[in-house]
């Protein structure tokens, strides 16, 4: 297929440079709201991060897979003692936890599931955008989305001219070519892409040595603060955590696992501290493509399944709590005999975020975003209005 300049200019800038931001300030006498989504791929393991205390069934499962010193929540259920800021904000009012939910997608493909899990659709890649770009392009925030990963992620598309935060390795153009860049393009009438030399120009001011940082998420993820916070800053940001796929050596409580849920917390805790006030008219929520067996299997892992469970954080929410219609974990409870069964569907909750973050009636969202699919408003459950 043959790609014009105007088309690769156009799809490979944001891969290129390190995102920054200068957007208009906007007169509002509304508090700017922030969602931030975490992508947990591979399958997160909400028995293994949010286990239900004194379970027999899952005890009698999972025998190499019980944690010790787990974090007591209520009276129901537990958190894996390693996430300390997820539990830090959870005192303070500030956390929680949506459990056996899903997106109704109920196969175990890797690959379908985070198609679906990004798109919201019902059938894998037949929807090109995200769930979140289009709610975000019905509450008109096109240009306010923040990727913290290379390339866009579908979640994000939907919406027009969102940005990556990805640390160059290398300084970006100095302002005199990024000059004579501009004028080229006005000269050719191609007012697009002096558009995109525009940003690029944006970011280059907002570069220097030191930014030329880590790529690790906790990095990341205390610069997406500090660009969150602004007036003119982004309104939505994404990131993704991996390793999530654990059939072998998932272990105990330093398991492999383990290593992706405290990437997960570090990434609440540097929003934490990053966005500081800010915090409190923030919301950050996790998305993962199924859960794993309830069982645990010979090598001492877990295998995909169906269930899993949304990890909530900010002062947005209306307090700590772990929000549940439990469907059990005898066998006569599981899916399909062997997993942990959805009673929510995740995308409500999702709704309610957007409807929440967003200022948008919910079921304007339900009918525009999803296509009028059944869908529980959990805004006054779990959101503060």
């Amino acid at each position: 297929m043959k790609i014009s300049r105007r088309n690769f200019l156009k799809g490979s800038a944001t891969a290129l440079f390190l995102a920054g931001f200068n957007l208009p300030v906007i007169a509002n006498t509304k508090p700017k709201k922030n969602l931030v989504v975490i992508i947990l791929k591979g399958a997160m393991d909400s028995l293994y991060a949010i286990p239900v205390i004194g379970d027999k069934d899952l005890e009698e499962r999972r025998q190499d897979l019980i944690l010790d010193n787990l974090i007591k929540l209520d009276t129901d259920f537990a958190l894996h003692p390693k996430l300390n800021s997820f539990y830090n904000l959870w005192k303070h009012n500030q956390a929680s936890i949506v459990h056996a939910t899903n997106i109704p997608y109920s196969k175990r493909s890797h690959f379908d599931g985070q198609d679906l899990m990004q798109s919201g659709g019902h059938i894998p890649y037949s929807v090109k955008t995200g769930w979140l770009g289009r709610g975000m392009n019905l509450a008109k925030l096109n240009g306010h989305g923040l990727a913290l990963q290379l390339p866009m992620p579908l979640l994000l598309r939907g919406t027009s001219n969102n940005n990556n935060f990805y640390p160059a390795k290398k300084k970006l153009p100095d302002k005199e070519i990024l000059e004579i860049l501009k004028s080229h393009y006005k000269e050719h009438d191609e007012s697009d892409l002096e558009e995109m030399m525009n940003i690029i120009s944006q970011r280059s001011m907002m570069t220097n040595d030191s930014m030329l940082m880590s790529r690790d998420n906790s990095s990341l993820a205390f610069k997406a603060g500090s660009e969150l916070k602004k007036i003119n800053g982004p309104r939505v940001a994404v990131f993704q955590v991996n390793g999530f796929d654990t059939h072998a050596a998932q272990s105990g409580v330093d398991g492999t696992h383990t290593d992706s849920l405290i990437e997960m917390d570090n990434i609440f805790k540097k929003l934490n501290e990053s966005l500081g006030n800010d915090m409190k008219n923030t919301l950050i929520l996790t998305l993962t493509e199924f859960g794993r067996t309830v069982t645990q299997n010979s090598g001492l892992g877990t295998d995909h399944g169906y269930a899993s469970a949304i990890f909530l954080g900010g002062g947005l929410l209306k307090k700590s709590q772990v929000h549940s219609d439990w469907p059990g974990l005898k066998t006569k409870d599981l899916f399909q005999g062997r997993d942990l069964n959805s009673t929510i569907d995740a995308r409500s909750v999702y709704a309610s975020a957007m409807s929440t973050v967003f200022d948008l009636d919910f079921e304007l969202i339900k009918n525009e975003v999803f296509w009028g699919d059944k869908l529980q408003d959990l805004s006054n459950t779990l959101f503060k209005a």
